[in-house]
């Protein structure tokens, strides 16, 4: 059960309470003349804090007292007085041991290495200056990805607290806490990327000391639900049953590893047709174009005669060619909806063929496996995939097709049986002689 003095501070530990400096006219360590409130005027000086000795509800504890700068809500410095408990008069002997664990904490302020913690919520510093300031910043997927992040798991929990308030601890239980409730880890690392991107703001704009979201365990990454891919012959059925222009996009997908996004948003001056490369330089997401997800997202793909072919024949459908004009377009020259096309195309497609229920992003794994399949290296995937991490390429694209295993296991048991063999009879004739 948690303990609190008589004055109702928590004395569990470093929870502090703070008394806003209004309350009195003149701080210790102010200059003379100061007023409390006042920015301008509030100067830092070296200062010794108060230590003494006082009765909690089953034991004696020693207190301390100090002063520190905060920033209020309105962005005005403040001083306020913290209050904290350093431990048990048994932990601690003496008055000058806890004095000397007081002079240890407030050694940062009386350096001037510790800046000014904010009071501000974190609900109120999202809605007031992170989403003003950063979701601009964001692709329209990444700011939708973090809106629902914030709005369903974080900010139900840390909403009302204080930035200043919020420790690496608490980060870790929350996480902890949804993985005990069934979330993936995949899941888990969504939450703690989002409010360290938060906390990370905070930082940056002086709010914050240090990110607690940093250095958090989440543990495995791998998904709740198995990623889908398919094998070259469900390939083939599938791409038999489509009709144009999902059976190119099928096509270029598999065949390249792009994301549907990065190939719905192609201009026929991203292609030469002549060095057989695509220039990824672009991306589009519910009719916005954009830069790649990421920096190593900007490459070149080459590409094989099918897909070479497969162009052109697209380019003799179109009626818009020009290096500007997209690829692939309705007859309003917009962009494709990816969305409808896996609605009311591919899925229904899949489902009559009896193919697993697969997404656009199935193809990027079943690229990726089949890179594998053929024995190239996991730079080279990362290459072709445009992935910023190799981590990513090896424990999420790269699937174990059976076949490959049962072709790897027979090629070990044919070495190892053929050794031991040959060890067998060596000594059967040695035992022979």
């Amino acid at each position: 059960m948690r303990r609190t003095c008589s004055r109702g501070f928590d004395v569990g530990g470093w929870k502090c309470a703070e008394i806003l400096a209004s309350q009195s006219t003149m701080a210790p360590g102010e200059e003379k003349g100061a007023r409390i409130g006042k920015e301008s005027t509030i100067r830092t000086r070296f200062q010794e804090g108060h230590v003494f000795l006082r009765r909690g509800k089953r034991r004696k504890v020693w207190a301390a007292r100090w002063r520190e700068d905060v920033i209020a809500p309105n962005g005005t410095v403040k001083r306020v007085l913290r209050f904290a408990v350093l431990g048990t008069s048994s932990e601690i002997k003496g008055k000058k041991e806890a004095r000397d664990i007081l002079q240890a904490k407030l050694r940062p302020i009386n350096q001037g290495r510790q800046r000014p913690q904010s009071t501000m919520t974190l609900e109120q510093f999202v809605n007031e200056m992170w989403k003003p300031g950063i979701i601009p910043t964001l692709r329209s997927g990444s700011s939708r990805y973090y809106d629902v992040q914030l709005r369903c798991h974080i900010l139900p929990v840390f909403g009302a607290r204080r930035l200043c308030d919020i420790t690496r601890v608490d980060v870790q239980h929350f996480l902890a806490d949804k993985r005990k409730n069934g979330f993936s880890g995949s899941s888990a690392h969504g939450m703690r990327t989002a409010i360290s991107k938060v906390m990370q703001a905070a930082v940056d704009w002086n709010l914050l000391e240090q990110n607690p979201a940093r250095g958090i365990r989440i543990g495995d990454r791998a998904p709740k639900t198995e990623r889908l891919y398919l094998n070259p012959k469900e390939v083939g059925r599938l791409l038999a049953s489509l009709s144009e222009p999902c059976r190119t996009l099928v096509l270029v997908a598999v065949l390249t590893g792009m994301r549907i996004g990065e190939i719905l948003a192609l201009r026929w001056k991203a292609i030469d047709l002549n060095r057989g490369v695509i220039q990824v330089r672009e991306t589009v997401s519910e009719g916005k174009f954009g830069s790649p997800k990421t920096k190593s997202s900007r490459r070149d793909i080459p590409i094989s005669q099918p897909v070479c072919d497969a162009f052109q024949t697209q380019c003799g459908g179109c009626h818009q060619k020009g290096p500007e004009d997209l690829v692939f377009t309705t007859r309003k020259q917009t962009p494709l909806n990816p969305k409808n096309l896996l609605r009311r195309v591919l899925r229904p497609a899949c489902k009559a063929l009896g193919l697993p229920s697969i997404s656009w992003h199935s193809f990027r794994h079943t690229h990726a496996t089949q890179l594998a399949e053929v024995g190239e290296s996991l730079r080279t995937a990362q290459a072709l995939l445009g992935h910023s991490d190799l981590e990513t390429t090896l424990n999420v694209y790269t699937h174990a097709i059976p076949d490959a295993q049962r072709r790897a296991v027979d090629k070990i048991a044919e070495v190892l049986f053929t050794n031991v063999h040959k060890i067998s009879a060596a000594t059967e004739n040695q035992k022979v002689n």
